[in-house]
C-alpha cells in the first residue's frame, strides 16, 4: 500500500507537472504565433515599404522627365516668340519700305500727268498753229515711254512721234 500511495503520489505529481507543461507548451505556442504574426507584418511592412520606395523612385524619374519637356517647351516657346518679334520688326520695315514707294508712285504719277497734261497742251498749240499737221494726235500715237534715272527719280517721260 505504500508503494501504491508512493506511486499514485508520484502519478499525481507527474499530472500536475504534465498540466503545467502543457499549460507552458500552450503558452510558448502563443507566444511563438504572436511573434509570427509581427514578423509577418513586419515583413508585410518592409515588402510595403520597398514597393513604395520604388514608386517614388519612378515618379521622381516622371517628374525629372516632365520637368525636362517643360524646360524644352519652354525654350521653343521662347524661340517662336523670338521669332516672330524679329518678323514683327521685319514686316514694320517692309511696310514702311512699301509706303515709302507707294508715296514714291503717287508722286511719279502726279509728275507723269503733269507732263501728259504738257505734252497736249503743246500739241494742241501745234495743231492750232497749223503746224506739221492738221490732225490732232490721239494718246495711241505716243510711240514710247522711257524712265530716266539719276540721283532724284525722274517722272516718267514719253517720246512723241511727230
Amino acid at each position: 500500500e505504500l508503494q501504491v500511495e508512493e506511486l499514485q503520489r508520484l502519478l499525481a505529481g507527474m499530472e500536475k507537472e504534465h498540466r503545467s507543461l502543457l499549460l507552458k507548451m500552450k503558452e510558448g505556442e502563443a507566444e511563438l504565433a504572436r511573434l509570427r504574426s509581427l514578423e509577418g507584418d513586419k515583413l508585410a511592412q518592409q515588402d510595403r515599404s520597398a514597393q513604395l520606395e520604388k514608386e517614388v523612385a519612378m515618379l521622381r524619374e516622371k517628374i525629372h522627365h516632365l520637368d525636362d519637356m517643360l524646360k524644352s517647351q519652354q525654350r521653343k516657346v521662347r524661340q517662336m516668340i523670338e521669332q516672330l518679334q524679329n518678323s514683327k520688326t521685319v514686316i514694320q520695315a517692309k511696310d514702311a519700305v512699301i509706303q515709302e514707294l507707294k508715296e514714291r508712285v503717287a508722286y511719279l504719277e502726279a509728275e507723269n500727268l503733269e507732263m501728259h497734261d504738257r505734252i497736249e497742251h503743246l500739241i494742241e498749240k501745234q495743231v492750232s498753229r497749223g503746224g506739221h499737221s492738221s490732225r490732232a494726235r490721239s494718246k495711241s500715237e505716243y510711240v514710247s515711254s522711257k524712265r530716266l534715272t539719276g540721283p532724284k527719280p525722274l517722272p516718267l517721260i514719253r517720246v512723241v512721234e511727230t
